[in-house]
Parts: structure tokens; sequence; C-alpha cells
């Protein structure tokens, strides 16, 4: 493992590696297909997703909504193939990504979407389609590489096509890796 690796594990061991970007830019396909990349070679692969929007994962009018409004601080829903809870956070503020990191099971890898101030390494995801706001590569030296679909001044970084999934995968294994793999010791 690489001494980067080392310095962002959360308390449980999980490493985090993030993907940074502005809106539209591609970071939740980038996720998704990074996800399916590992999960198929096997490792135990959990995300966490940041969003500056206040957002909602149960119903109107379902039990868990009546639940919260009722003033619950917390609601967990429990099936067969699923665990969700749901916490309220208003008066306590947005927790640290490694408060998060730390109340999800062990995992090979955390890949992060967002948190782009956070202090783990991360890769920067840029589409010509998207103008973006502020780059993140020339001032965040834990951004890594950058993944686009157009050439772009990387300021001396790697450049990945957004499609590159075997390369950016390689990246993170380098950063990060070996992989414990969780579900061997499990």
């Amino acid at each position: 493992m690489t001494k980067l690796g080392k310095a962002f594990r959360p308390t449980h061991s999980s490493p985090l590696f993030g993907v940074a970007g502005w809106s539209n830019s591609g970071k939740t396909t980038l996720i998704e297909k990074l996800t399916r990349h590992f999960a198929g070679e096997g490792l135990r692969v959990a995300t966490i997703k940041h969003t500056h929007h206040k957002f909602d994962i149960d119903m109107p009018g379902s039990d868990t909504a009546r639940h919260r409004a009722a003033g619950a601080a917390e609601t967990a829903i429990v099936s067969g193939s699923r665990v969700a809870v749901i916490e309220e956070i208003e008066t306590a503020g947005e927790p640290a990504l490694e408060s998060v990191a730390s109340r999800l099971n062990p995992s090979d890898i955390i890949l992060v979407e967002g948190y782009k101030a956070a202090a783990i390494p991360k890769i920067e995801v840029r589409r010509a389609a998207v103008a973006p706001e502020k780059l993140l590569a020339q001032n965040d030296p834990l951004v890594l590489a950058i993944a686009a679909d157009y050439e772009v001044d990387a300021h001396g970084k790697p450049v990945f096509d957004l499609n590159d999934i075997d390369g950016i995968a390689a990246l993170i294994v380098r950063t990060l890796g070996p992989f414990d793999r969780v579900r061997q010791r499990a």
C-alpha cells in the first residue's frame, strides 16, 4: 500500500477514493462504472454521495415518513434484502466525511462522490458540455488525475478518457491497494 493510501483510511480501515467535479460532469456515471468494475473483481464496494440539496428517500405518507414527521430522530427500514437508516441532522449540521464513512460496514473501498474539498485522493471529472465553475486539479494536490471527454490542461497530472474504467481503476489500486478483500476475511 502506498503512503497516500494509509493516510486516508477512516477508523474502520476502509480506504476512501473520491470522484469530484461540478454538476452534470459525469461523477455519478463514473462512480457507477467503477463500482461495477471493483465489485466484478470480487471487492466489497461502498459509496458515499454528497449533495447540496435537501433530499428524501421515503415517499410522503409512507410509514417511515410518518415516523419522521412524528419526531423520530432516526428511522430505520428493514427488509430481507435492504436496510436504510434516515437520521434527522438539521440542528447538528452536516457530518464530516470521516464520520459518515465510519458508519458504513467495512469495505475494500469506499468510493466518494462529491466532497470536492475533502482531504482524500480523488479524480476530477470534466465534460466539454459542462463549463467548469472552477477547476480543481490546479489547486488541489489530492486531485491525482483528471477524467474528461475532451483535451484538458491537466497541470502535469494524468488524464484519462471518461470511459477508461480500467485505467482509472488501476490508478485507484496503485494509490490505495492492494485491497484486503473484506469478503475473504468475513
